[in-house]
């Protein structure tokens, strides 16, 4: 079992904190595509009954998390390259707009927030932990979404990034693609800073591009290694 635990919230019914804890999980990479998940040996784990971890398990199959198997019971789904165009060709859309929105919204204040971000990213490089920072690369595009100005523009990129979440760390991986992001962040804070709004989508537009390619090959792997494991 990986080294997640339960995150407890007061305020939140027991149920919805083993699905946040188990979807977190998930989309952090800590349970891996294709991995099952026992009811028994999550409860034990989180420390709760296996009441809530059904329910939990339910609700991340409606969001596409969790497959059900027939008797093999519930495992964490495998995202296909279909998924992942599909996903991507939407992202790219919409990048595009909170792109434009930035470029034409953007303050003082939020560019330079926006340059910190860069900034952080790369030097949460030296620190060698993938998951802080695939988290540092959400934070720089946060001010982006935020500076744009359209709360549900940002809920929809969101929860398209999420979708593909798992996939980062192992994206990361590669010193090349950190170097290559690093250079990429410095390039999309320029554009947007001269409000350059065609330069900052093409250079959007290859962020996502070199993503999608790094994560078909990740793909790809995972479906050779299954085939072999079988």
């Amino acid at each position: 079992m990986n080294d997640f635990s339960v995150d407890m919230n007061e305020y939140l019914p027991l149920r919805d904190v083993v699905f946040n804890t188990l979807r977190k999980a998930i989309l952090k990479g800590e349970l891996k595509p294709g991995e099952r998940l026992m009811e028994i040996a999550l409860a034990e784990r989180l420390g709760v009954s296996r009441t809530p971890v059904r329910e939990a398990m339910r609700k991340l199959e409606l969001e596409g998390l969790v497959v059900m198997i027939p008797r093999r019971g519930a495992q964490v789904a495998n995202i296909t390259e279909k998924d992942l165009n599909d996903v991507l060709e939407v992202r790219i859309a919409l990048e595009n707009l909170s792109i434009e929105n930035a470029c034409m919204r953007m303050t003082e204040e939020q560019l330079e927030e926006l340059w910190n971000a860069a900034k952080n990213f790369e030097a949460t490089m030296a620190e060698g932990n993938l998951v802080k920072l695939a988290e540092a690369d959400v934070a720089f595009h946060e001010v982006i979404y935020k500076s744009s100005d359209n709360r549900r523009l940002n809920q929809v990129l969101n929860n398209l990034r999420e979708q593909i979440y798992r996939y980062r760390v192992e994206y990361l991986k590669d010193e090349e693609t950190r170097n290559l992001l690093v250079k990429e962040h410095k390039e999309i804070y320029e554009a947007i800073k001269n409000r350059d709004v065609k330069s900052a989508q093409e250079i959007s537009y290859q962020h996502i591009e070199n993503q999608r390619e790094a994560i078909i090959r990740s793909i790809r792997e995972e479906t050779q290694n299954r085939q072999i494991r079988k």
